[in-house]
């Protein structure tokens, strides 16, 4: 299963993972269609996806016949097992199994009796001890966690679990809990890891962000982070400031008054201010950056109230800058700067972030094949002749793969040493966030200055790399798929990072299928443009299957209505044969060690190895 840009979206997240991506349902519809009802496999489904609660709500519901509907769910859930685990080996299944069952559902989905009349007493005699024995829950827990498992082998996160929703730091313990998966960075991910190794520029950009979202709990509760000093700070600073531009975007009204939004505008505006400066001061530090264009404070003329960018002169929406020395516009005042260190201080000891920071660099690369997939988050920078753009980073000149490569190295590198108070080179991961040769980013600008304070709304568009056009030809993705040393008829290109615009009539598939664009819009600040709430790309051996879904309203309405995340499927684009385990990159390292051990056995046939005690 691919996944793309989660943006802290917990419940919806980890409701996709429990129903695997709509894979369990299908199965129900296919093993029951015709024999039970709707209502009955929607109820299934649901104890499967959520076994604990569901089983309280099952046993005040059936309390009457409890026994008897334990043993017509424990055989329903047993077909489901049988189902989803029948490409997997025995061992593998077994491994699989928790609560202390493993043997008796492995008897259970491989009975080998004699004659139906032969199994259909052993499940029987199983099941009654089962039941007898008051183990029903437990089982019923174990053989759902089982079905769940074995629905999912292996997840891709497409890059950017962080900003936005309410709770990344709950997806990433969900991930660490998770058996096989790998992850691809995305710019707010990459965003965090820069905070939390120390460079300030991100740290702003981070806590604006959270602002922005009406999110601070995730500084203060999810990791610890001490927003009070800069909270004082925004409130003395701007006590008379309305902040308009500043309110925080809030998807739940019930759970905020206007006088937290209120509190939350001058923190926002106070922290935005303050990241301009140390982006700016960045900007003079790196002129190899070639990112003076975004030198805009100093460009300010607060007596007349506009703003010149490139040559021209827009009208501000806000005048309100206490904090700027016009004689030194870039530099932090003595009260920003000790907010700051504040700051800096928090994110660089927070245990749990560091926590979380590690786990997403163990996991994660800037992109990875997997299975003929190429799998990147945003873009490979492109000229528009459709040639890689060469980049000098670092000191060299690099495009394509090599220029991937060496982001990939240095951010090792940044990792290796970020305990270092003196690297300097983090501040990379502020350039990766913000350049337009950045294949974390991909767009010519961006215009966070423009959208807070230039009246002109045209200004505040952010043009996107040659890539996103480019891509829409086959040729093109060929061009890239060869770059990476792959099969340009049976592999994909699979990124996320512009949402897709389905209610436009934008589609995630490009170039006749070569190209795959799962963000369609997880975080709830994107579905009134999107129209969807993402997109859930699964591969099998049948071929892959894209699926759109609409949004998900609440872990309780799922439980106690048994209402779904509902997955349209748009596309299933299948080989001219099936998948076998040995089309797979698996397969290939089983081949290898086959062929490795036919040579050591023929070295022991010939003589030439001999048997040690």
């Amino acid at each position: 299963m691919f996944l793309s840009d989660i943006h802290g979206e917990y419940q919806p997240f980890v409701h996709i993972l429990n129903n695997g991506g709509g894979i369990i349902k299908s199965k129900i519809d296919d093993i029951f269609g015709n024999t039970i009802t709707k209502k009955e496999r929607d109820t299934l489904a649901t104890l499967i996806y959520y076994p604990e609660e569901k089983l309280k709500l099952m046993k005040q519901e059936e309390k009457e016949n409890l026994d008897e509907w334990y043993n017509i769910t424990l055989y329903r859930l047993i077909e489901v097992a049988k189902k989803v685990s029948s490409k997997y080996t025995r061992s593998k299944v077994r491994k699989a199994i928790t609560n202390g069952f493993e043997y008796v559902i492995d008897e259970l989905l491989n009975s080998q009796a004699r004659n139906e009349k032969d199994k259909e007493r052993y499940y029987k005699a199983i099941i009654h001890t089962i039941i007898r024995l008051e183990q029903s829950e437990s089982f019923i827990i174990a053989i759902s966690n089982l079905i769940k498992r074995m629905a999912i082998d292996h997840l891709h996160i497409i890059g950017d679990i962080f900003d936005r929703g309410k709770h990344p730091d709950l997806v990433i313990e969900k991930l660490k809990k998770f058996h096989s998966l790998d992850m691809q960075w995305g710019n707010h991910d990459i965003s965090w890891m820069g905070a939390t190794w120390g460079n300030k520029a991100n740290i702003a950009t981070v806590v604006r962000i959270c602002a922005r979202y009406n999110n601070i709990e995730i500084l203060e509760e999810g990791y610890g982070i001490n927003i009070r000093p800069l909270s004082t700070f925004a409130m003395e600073t701007y006590k008379d400031d309305n902040c308009n531009n500043f309110m925080p975007k809030v998807y739940d009204e019930s759970k905020y008054d206007s006088s937290d939004k209120t509190n939350i505008s001058k923190i926002h505006k106070a922290i935005t201010i303050i990241q301009f400066k140390l982006e700016g001061q960045l900007i003079r530090k790196h002129p190899e950056y070639n990112l003076q264009d975004r030198l805009l404070l100093d460009k300010i003329n607060l007596e007349k109230g506009y703003v010149e960018i490139n040559g021209k002169k827009y009208e501000l929406n806000d005048t309100n800058f206490p904090t700027l020395n016009p004689e030194n516009i870039y530099e932090l005042t003595k009260e920003e700067n000790e907010v700051m260190e504040r700051l800096c201080e928090s994110f660089k000891h927070s245990q749990r972030l560091n926590e979380h920071i590690d786990f997403i660099y163990q996991i994660g690369e800037l992109y990875t094949i997997f299975n003929s997939n190429l799998l990147y988050h945003a873009c490979i920078p492109m000229e528009e002749n459709g040639n890689f753009k060469e980049v000098n980073f670092l000191g060299e000149k690099v495009k394509g793969k090599k220029y991937l490569d060496k982001i990939n190295e240095t951010i090792k590198e940044i990792y290796a040493h970020k305990e270092d108070t003196n690297n300097e080179l983090v501040d990379i991961m502020w350039y990766l966030w913000i350049s337009p040769d950045s294949p974390f980013f991909g767009k010519d600008k961006m215009a966070t200055f423009e959208s807070y304070f230039v009246k002109d709304k045209q200004m505040h568009k952010e043009e996107k790399n040659q890539y996103y056009y480019l891509t829409s030809q086959e040729e093109i993705c060929n061009k890239i798929l060869k770059e990476f040393g792959l099969d340009e008829k049976e592999s994909h290109i699979v990124n996320g990072h512009i949402p897709v615009k389905a209610k436009d009539g934008e589609s995630p598939i490009r170039a006749n299928g070569k190209l795959l664009v799962i963000d369609g819009g997880f975080a709830k600040s994107y579905q009134e443009k999107t129209g969807n709430a993402g997109y859930i790309l699964t591969y099998n051996s049948n071929g892959l299957l894209l699926s759109q879904n609409k949004p998900f309203e609440s872990v309780e309405k799922a439980i106690n209505e048994e209402k779904d995340i509902i997955s349209e499927l748009i596309v299933k684009k299948t080989g001219s044969t099936r998948k076998t385990v040995g089309d797979t990159d698996i397969g290939v390292r089983l081949k290898k060690e086959i062929k490795d051990l036919e040579e050591l056995l023929e070295f022991y046939k010939s003589g030439k190895l001999k048997q040690t005690n």
